[in-house]
């Protein structure tokens, strides 16, 4: 009965909506399956992965490697869902292409489109800014490396990393980033293989870390260390623009996204499995926030050969560059709907003076962020338990008991009652910790420091 209102009442008032620049230009719909897999890789598989060992740290071998998996195999489902609801209203001559819209049409309340408007802006202006930090982090890394008293500062090389992303960030669309994120998704093997080794052996070196698995005495901090961990493994697993990537897709999209699903988890199972194991067997509970400074030790010799590190870097700064451009595209679509005339070619004078303008003005804003606030490492379990749960673990859920309206009995009604309700559980007590973790670590932030906090 929900079904056929939830139907009746969104095609009485469903009309093709007026075509606008955002989506006939950042959102154009030319993709193949493949291509929203290389997509979806990028924007979930990224250098994050080198903080699952940490995560781990928060709660274990047994527990960590179960969450890990549960959490993969939940955010599968949740995907999945959420494709199932863009294809439901696609065959009901509702295509949606942006997450905001699909969830004001489907929950029918006006304030749902501003909330997800203000979480996927705050995730994506959150990882732009992670981005462009850890890629200066890297180019600083290197340099060092090369001429450890050289003149540079982190801020030196934000502004090196902001200049090529602005230069990028002129491709017109989503779907021109297509081989940027085929090259991406190699990358992403490239070194989680190499760091993984680099762990392999630095586990097996004379210079290596006493192995101590054993978690914090105190039974709250091992409460909050898990939920950190948690919410560490959600902003992972997360991504929070399926609907975006969806909407590169050339129409029909029935069935291609799943494909893509597959493609991406594919590559999740190598990626996110490995490095964790690896990591966390051979640093134990002395594993930094990114197993990367555990192998590059402020104090001693590099566990690992400077080729094998220096080559993971390189991997890591330029993967970075293509995931600070796949989450910039929910900004440049709101930013082309509103500036950009979509009866004007999209490389005509009209259109591609006020992109050049406004995306290079919203790198610099990022760019500026980032050089003041160098506070990477907890910002990540904020990120997920803020941002991505709710985008992510919550929402699909509902959407598809509400657009698909499984019986209020039957077992998939209830088990996305019961995601809802564990997830929501999980990311209020996950924000709660995380946001308390980084009051904890506040001692060491500086405003325009020259080290990113881990």
């Amino acid at each position: 009965m929900a079904h056929a209102a939830f139907d009746a009442e969104a095609g009485a008032a469903a009309k093709p909506p007026a075509a606008d620049a955002g989506a006939a230009f950042v959102l154009e719909s030319k993709g193949t399956w493949w291509h929203a897999g290389f997509h979806l890789t990028t924007a979930i598989v990224g250098p994050t992965v080198l903080t699952l060992p940490y995560a781990l740290r928060g709660m274990g071998w047994a527990l960590g490697l179960t969450v890990l998996t549960a959490v993969g195999a939940v955010t599968f489902y949740e995907y999945s869902l959420m494709s199932r609801v863009l294809e439901h209203c696609e065959a009901r001559g509702r295509r949606h292409i942006r997450f905001r819209e699909l969830a004001a049409d489907v929950l029918g309340s006006g304030w749902m489109f501003y909330f997800v408007v203000i979480v996927q802006t705050a995730i994506n202006t959150g990882v732009s800014i992670g981005t462009i930090l850890l890629a200066a982090d890297c180019l600083e890394i290197m340099y060092t490396s090369l001429s450890p008293n050289g003149p540079l500062k982190l801020y030196h090389f934000i502004i090196i990393v902001a200049v090529a992303l602005a230069f990028l960030s002129q491709l017109p669309s989503f779907h021109s980033l297509r081989h940027i994120n085929f090259a991406s998704l190699l990358l992403s093997l490239g070194y989680t293989i190499l760091v993984s080794a680099a762990c392999i052996g630095a586990g097996l070196s004379k210079d290596a870390p006493g192995k101590d698995y054993t978690l914090s005495s105190s039974k709250s901090e091992q409460t909050f260390n898990a939920f950190l961990s948690i919410s560490i493994l959600a902003s992972v697993y997360g991504n929070g623009i399926l609907p975006e990537i969806q909407a590169t897709l050339a129409p029909p999209a029935a069935g291609k996204m799943m494909k893509a699903l597959v493609l991406c988890y594919s590559v999740i199972a190598f990626a996110f499995y490995i490095p964790s194991i690896t990591g966390y067997w051979a640093f134990g509970s002395h594993v930094q926030s990114n197993v990367l400074k555990s192998l590059m030790p402020d104090t001693g010799p590099a566990l690992a050969p400077t080729w094998l590190l220096g080559l993971a870097v390189l991997f890591v700064l330029l993967q970075l560059l293509a995931i600070g451009l796949v989450y910039s595209q929910v900004a440049y679509e709101i930013m082309e709907k509103s500036s950009a005339d979509a009866t004007r070619g999209k490389f005509s004078r009209r259109n591609v003076v006020p992109r050049l303008l406004l995306r290079t003005l919203y790198l610099a804003f990022c760019a500026f962020m980032a050089a003041m606030l160098p506070f990477f490492g907890d910002i990540v379990g904020v990120v997920g338990a803020v941002g991505f749960i709710p985008l992510d673990f919550v929402l699909p859920v509902v959407m598809y008991n509400i657009a698909l309206a499984p019986p209020r009995r039957s077992p998939m009604f209830l088990a996305n009652t019961a995601i809802m309700v564990v997830f929501s559980g999980v990311g209020a007590i996950g924000a709660f910790a995380s946001i308390r973790k980084l009051v904890l670590d506040a001692g060491q932030f500086k405003l325009f420091s020259n080290n990113v906090v881990d």
